[in-house]
């Protein structure tokens, strides 16, 4: 099953974690391979008044298995020789207020980032990119957030990935002891009024899963820092707060 998602429509897999509304066809030659190995079903769905099938991954199993396979193969070898955080670290800032300070601690996963550049280590390279703009997809992000999460936190907080429902989704959830917690929607940006339209939707995720706060992690085609800042800020929307943190991918 492994060998199988690793072939020439990896992409595709990828793309299933962040899609809930990729269309099925047996027409389509990866459709097709990865229904006949088992990797992917297709169930009917009625949107606009219309029926269409879309794709989903056969079974919770095989999307679970494939998650943690892709985590580790997406992230960098050199990731290895890099402290996810400073040795006298003791994130203070991250868990002394009532709720998870989230923009705090990715702050910390920008900081490993740039040690991994001092390092001569570039985590995006040969990663997979979309077609129509050339930018990395949204999944790479994600992945490789989720890996720096397990390094940072997984001895004191339970980290876990959401995948899509075709009714919004929030990425990864954080639940640490005694009672804190906090949500981290990963996006990709495209233009302002796309992420004024994902700050919106971010704030009714949250609302959903009675959260008052949730971060998005913004993945940006760049890294100039006078541009992440203008992108990144804090907005309350129906009582939610959302905050926006950019992260450059170079």
């Amino acid at each position: 099953m492994i060998i199988k998602a690793k072939t020439e429509y990896k992409k595709y897999v990828l793309h299933l974690f962040q899609d809930s509304n990729i269309s099925f066809s047996f027409a389509l030659d990866w459709c097709n391979y990865m229904y006949m190995h088992g990797l992917i079903r297709y169930t009917e769905i009625e949107k606009d008044q219309e029926f269409k099938y879309i794709c989903q991954f056969s079974c919770p199993y095989v999307q679970d298995i494939l998650y943690t396979v892709f985590v580790k193969d997406i992230q960098n070898e050199h990731n290895r020789n890099v402290l996810a955080l400073e040795p006298a670290d003791f994130l203070e800032d991250v868990f002394n207020g009532p709720t998870l300070n989230m923009p705090a601690l990715l702050k910390r996963y920008k900081d490993f980032l740039e040690r991994l550049t001092d390092n001569g280590s570039n985590p995006w390279q040969d990663q997979p990119r979309r077609k129509t703009d050339c930018h990395l997809t949204e999944a790479v992000g994600h992945f490789h957030l989720y890996f720096w999460l397990k390094m940072a936190l997984d001895d004191i907080c339970t980290i876990m990935p959401e995948f899509p429902t075709g009714n919004g989704k929030v990425d990864i959830h954080i639940k640490c002891k005694p009672d804190k917690k906090g949500l981290i929607e990963v996006k990709s940006f495209v233009n302002a009024l796309k992420l004024r339209e994902g700050i919106v939707q971010a704030s009714n995720y949250a609302a959903k899963s009675t959260y008052s706060e949730i971060t998005i992690a913004l993945f940006v085609p760049f890294t100039d820092e006078n541009v992440l800042n203008q992108l990144s800020m804090s907005k309350t929307i129906n009582n939610v707060t959302v905050h926006v943190v950019p992260i450059g991918q170079g």
